[in-house]
């Protein structure tokens, strides 16, 4: 059974940095995406970031390009994202989504809360 896990949420004031964790477990296909996607109160889910298994593709979302980082430990099956420069705006739940092209199957964690306030 796959499990998505995310860690590492807090509150942070503004400027401050954040790094997130989605550790995925119980599969074994080799070709995958580790996605994060945040939702704020009021607001549509966005996709923040994406990272394929072999850390060579990647993509940000324009709000967050050039002040977020993700990266993989592929062995680990574990993503991370970096967050810099945090704003209020960046307040939101942010979950994990792996996804493999074989199916087009997607696994979600339970998300966890950054909340960004001084």
């Amino acid at each position: 059974q796959v499990h998505v896990a995310e860690s590492g949420g807090g509150l942070v004031q503004p400027g401050g940095s954040l790094r997130l964790s989605c550790a995925a477990s119980g599969f074994t296909f080799n070709m995958y995406f580790m996605r994060w996607y945040r939702q704020a109160p009021g607001k549509e889910r966005e996709r923040v970031a994406t990272i394929s298994a072999s850390g060579i593709v990647t993509d940000y979302g324009a709000s967050v390009n050039g002040r977020f980082t993700i990266s993989i430990d592929n062995a680990n099956h574990t993503s991370y994202l970096q967050m810099n420069n945090l704003k209020p705006e960046d307040t939101a739940v942010c979950s994990c989504n792996l996804y493999t092209p074989f199916g087009g199957h997607d696994y979600w964690g339970q998300g966890t809360q950054v909340t960004v306030s001084g």
